[in-house]
């Protein structure tokens, strides 16, 4: 039995990582949810940059309605960029949370943008 949240998550993301990795044709879209906001990066696993990242707490960012429905603008907004840098397909990395709610939002908005995964 896991302990804690904390560190069935770190399982399940140990996991994830092992099957996945972002490539430069392919980068790995990688989210991180608070209690507060929701992050998601673009990275490039073999030169270890990130390539786009958005935040719902970054200035760049209005927030307004619900934490599922800021997920999904930020999920628009981070494929905005990622196009932007010339990113059109990517691999979604959960990062050991469940595929629902703010998560799941994020890849809808990340797919309505226009990336494909």
């Amino acid at each position: 039995m896991a302990g804690n949240k904390t560190s069935r998550r770190a399982r399940i993301k140990q996991g994830i990582r092992k099957h996945l990795t972002g490539t430069t044709e392919r980068p790995r879209l990688s989210v991180f949810r608070s209690n507060k906001g929701i992050y998601a990066q673009v990275i490039d696993d073999t030169t270890g940059k990130t390539l786009a990242a958005a935040s719902s707490l970054a200035k760049d960012f209005v927030a307004s309605g619900t934490k599922v429905e800021q997920s999904k603008a930020v999920g628009k907004l981070v494929a905005e960029k990622a196009l932007a840098a010339g990113i059109s397909k990517v691999v979604f990395d959960r990062n050991g949370y469940l595929y629902h709610g703010r998560v799941k939002s994020l890849a809808e908005g990340a797919r309505e943008g226009g990336l494909d995964f």
